[in-house]
């Protein structure tokens, strides 16, 4: 069953190491995710999953202590999913084949890590950006599927369209698509995130619409009250930072 759950963007951006002279900027955000963190930790799960979106080579399951880099973007910094053995009985740090996580993941994993995070196992699940919302709905539920207290940390932007100078240009559409989803995140609204257009999600590029609707399935009849911690779009990109508990 699902006892809570954290909705946090997933930008490279959030590590400073990445962000470098620009780290500052993001404080606030940096901020918004550790208290969502700690409303985890408070929930006393008996595991932790982390979701997020990620292309082809990266979905599926990756067990704790899986490895991950921000080497793509320019920054030698190693992360891992979790601490301790993982399920394998594997000392830490040890290598889990030759996928690295998705770069969702390891913001997520890095996040945790600057928390210290220590409340739980982890493990992740990479999920394919343009998977339906019925298909993410059932994945969502069947995580949550069972009596171990779970608790998700959930990785995706919003639309990346608010500005003009953002990744996908101004469309004015975004806004209206960012309004909602972050009233539905803050809402706990499982129906309405589960509502939300995928077609229009993909043309104002909001890569957390599959993972949001994974939460949305898996939070379907737990009775969870959200709340919405962060609502902004620096560099014209929607970033929201919720709790669900």
């Amino acid at each position: 069953m699902l006892a809570a759950a954290a909705v946090c963007p997933s930008p490279p951006l959030l590590v400073p190491e990445v962000a470098a002279g620009a780290a500052s900027e993001l404080d606030a955000l940096r901020a918004a995710c550790s208290d969502a963190l700690a409303v985890l930790a408070a929930a006393r799960p008996d595991r932790l999953l982390v979701v997020g979106p990620a292309d082809e080579p990266g979905r599926g399951p990756y067990p704790q202590a899986a490895s991950g880099s921000f080497r793509g973007f320019g920054v030698d910094l190693e992360v891992r999913l979790g601490a301790g053995e993982d399920s394998s009985g594997a000392a830490p740090g040890a290598p889990h084949g030759e996928r690295e996580l998705p770069p969702s993941l390891a913001v997520a994993a890095w996040l945790l890590e600057r928390t210290q995070w220590a409340a739980a196992p982890v493990e992740g699940l990479g999920v394919g950006e343009q998977l339906t919302a019925d298909r993410c709905a059932e994945a969502g539920r069947g995580v949550a599927a069972g009596a171990e207290r779970l608790a998700l940390l959930v990785m995706g932007d919003g639309s990346a369209c608010r500005t003009l100078k953002a990744p996908g240009y101004l469309d004015e559409r975004a806004a209206g698509f960012d309004a909602e989803a972050a009233r539905a995140l803050g809402a706990a609204d499982t129906a309405a995130l589960l509502a939300l257009d995928e077609e229009l999600a993909y043309e104002v590029q909001a890569a957390g619409r599959g993972v949001w609707q994974v939460l949305a399935g898996a939070g379907e009849g737990a009775g969870l009250e959200g709340r919405l911690l962060y609502d902004d779009a620096p560099y014209g990109v929607g970033y929201f930072v919720a709790t669900w508990s």
